[in-house]
């Protein structure tokens, strides 16, 4: 038996609810439904997620930040030293890697605007593991007045597993990462306050599904000049012209019909027209909720997908989408480390240029004294040279 209890409300009572059954707050219910949306369609973690702009832009967020690596730095006798932690493997040895647990943390931090991570000690006391939680499962609330234990951080959370249990927590045994709060109890997510841009999106993809299934995908009308045709005359028309004019072997064929008939072609309307703007649109909608150039998005029909212009809206999304979502995140997680200890991302790898302009400024910084030959040399994934460290004094 592991000298630790893996489920943090082991320590609980049982409840008396029902196990089968899951307590949510009536506004989480609520939003689960669907309510509060113009289009009348219901947003949720898969509707969203179905729309092909918001899986991208959340699929682009979270993978990317999940791929830097999550440093723990401490600052001893002047100088910045790397050190093991926690983070190294927030669940070891079972649960999630370490990629697919900021990842987790991300998409929950993205959709919902709050991130629930419960701790798991070992036999010792020590911090073992970090379990995130969904975010519905979980409801952050205000002590009462008259509560005689306070909770440390100033709120309590009541966890609620799959089985229905529930469990009380402060911060000394849950860390809640938050998005943009207006009260600072929770955050807000892109699911609450961008509800009416994904539903009208949602009713646009169900709009366009139902026009497939439903509507008129017709090339063209056919109406004879002279009479009114019988059903049999109507099918054996029908069928003359698709012999003639249908498919790919009679493409650039001529044919000859022995009928008065007057073909009208089947055109878009500026209705069905509009219709395809509004869906284009809602992709620039989707952006700006997550804050994405709409390039990297695929929407490349209002730019260009090379140049100058677009290599710095690249460099904009680390710097202004992808660091505050990591600021939040560090802060939070370097609370659990102690003292002149703290979690950092590494962007180097992100932020690092093309080939040629990478080793110039290597070599300008050898050049400048500011790093050695060994030191250049591991920039670029390389080992020391047959010489040792004895080279780096010597001139490049």
């Amino acid at each position: 038996m592991p000298a630790f209890r893996w489920w943090p409300w082991s320590r609980r009572p049982e409840p008396t609810q029902p196990a089968n059954t899951v307590s949510l707050p009536d506004s989480l219910v609520a939003s689960m439904l669907g309510a509060g949306n113009f289009a009348g369609t219901p947003v949720t973690e898969q509707t969203a997620m179905g729309l092909s702009a918001v899986y991208r832009a959340v699929s682009l967020i979270s993978g990317t930040i999940a791929q830097l690596p999550l440093r723990t730095l401490r600052m001893r006798a002047g100088r910045l030293d790397r050190v093991g932690s926690i983070l190294d493997d927030p669940q070891p040895g079972f649960g999630l890697t370490p990629f697919e647990w900021v990842e987790t943390i991300m998409l929950h931090l993205l959709l919902h605007g709050n991130a629930y991570l419960t701790h798991v000690h070992n036999g010792a006391g020590a911090l073992y593991a970090l379990i995130p939680h969904h975010p519905l499962c979980v409801e952050p609330y205000w002590p009462r007045p008259d509560d005689r234990e306070l909770p440390v951080g100033g709120r309590w959370y009541r966890v609620t597993d799959i089985w229905g249990r529930q469990s009380t927590h402060d911060a000394r045994t849950l860390t809640h990462i938050s998005a943009q709060s207006p009260d600072g109890l929770k955050g807000v997510g892109p699911l609450t306050i961008a509800r009416n841009s994904f539903g009208t999106a949602i009713a646009g993809d169900r709009a366009a599904a139902k026009m497939f299934s439903s509507g008129a995908l017709i090339s063209g009308l056919v109406t004879p000049d002279d009479a009114d045709l019988e059903g049999d005359e109507a099918t054996a028309i029908k069928a003359e012209l698709l012999t003639s004019v249908g498919g790919w072997e009679n493409a650039g064929s001529i044919a000859v019909v022995n009928r008065r008939l007057k073909f009208t072609p089947w055109t878009m309307s500026a209705a069905d027209a509009q219709f395809l703007q509004s869906r284009q649109f809602s992709i620039e909608e989707v952006a700006r909720w997550f804050g994405v150039p709409p390039h990297l998005l695929m929407q490349t029909e209002k730019q260009t997908s090379w140049g100058t212009g677009v290599a710095e809206q690249n460099r904009g999304l680390g710097r202004f989408t992808l660091s505050p979502w990591t600021a939040r995140v560090e802060q939070r997680l370097s609370r659990l480390l102690g003292a002149h200890r703290w979690a950092e991302f590494d962007f180097a790898g992100l932020e690092r240029p093309n080939v040629e302009t990478e080793i110039d400024l290597v070599i300008k910084q050898m050049q400048a004294g500011l790093i050695t030959r060994t030191e250049a040399r591991a920039l670029r994934n390389l080992g020391p040279t047959d010489e040792g460290d004895d080279s780096d004094d010597e001139p490049v």
